[in-house]
């Protein structure tokens, strides 16, 4: 089973943006290159967080923005937007209900599960866009340290 990285890559879409803003032309292409995806799930996705009031775009123009500064918004807010409050985690249905494991290993793990859903969901609103770009800073400038 695959994961899937839309959630990663909203992210990532979000700090170019805000990064690069004013800096380079802000193209589907530019941001694809920099996830390593194509243009096409780039423009997915800002659709999306478009759609979710984190960014503002204009049909034509390759000048998206974020709607809201970024410390105003979580990581939560990404995730609400992208993955429209899915669950992380899913217990396999089809187990043997007459099997002591397989009859109460769907209800014990749906337990388990919704109290690490819960404390993700409330860290991840804790977690605003603007400590992404500043850790993201901080990573570049030990980077460019260690070279020169």
């Amino acid at each position: 089973m695959k994961i899937s990285t839309r959630f990663s890559d909203s992210i990532h879409i979000l700090a170019f943006i805000s990064i690069y803003q004013g800096k380079i032309p802000l193209t589907s292409d530019n941001i694809a290159n920099s996830v390593e995806t194509s243009p096409v799930v780039v423009r997915r996705i800002m659709s999306q967080l478009k759609k979710a009031g984190l960014i503002t775009t204009v049909h034509g123009a390759a000048d998206p923005k974020l709607a809201k500064d970024p410390a105003n918004i979580s990581l939560y807010d990404v995730f609400l937007a992208i993955e429209h409050d899915q669950h992380l985690f899913t217990v396999d249905d089809k187990t043997n209900p007459q099997c002591i494991v397989g009859g109460n290993i769907q209800d014990t793990l749906r337990y388990y599960y919704k109290q690490v859903e819960t404390s993700a969901k409330a860290k991840l609103a804790r977690i605003s866009l603007a400590d992404i770009i500043d850790s993201i800073i901080v990573k570049q400038a030990q980077k460019t340290n260690k070279k020169g």
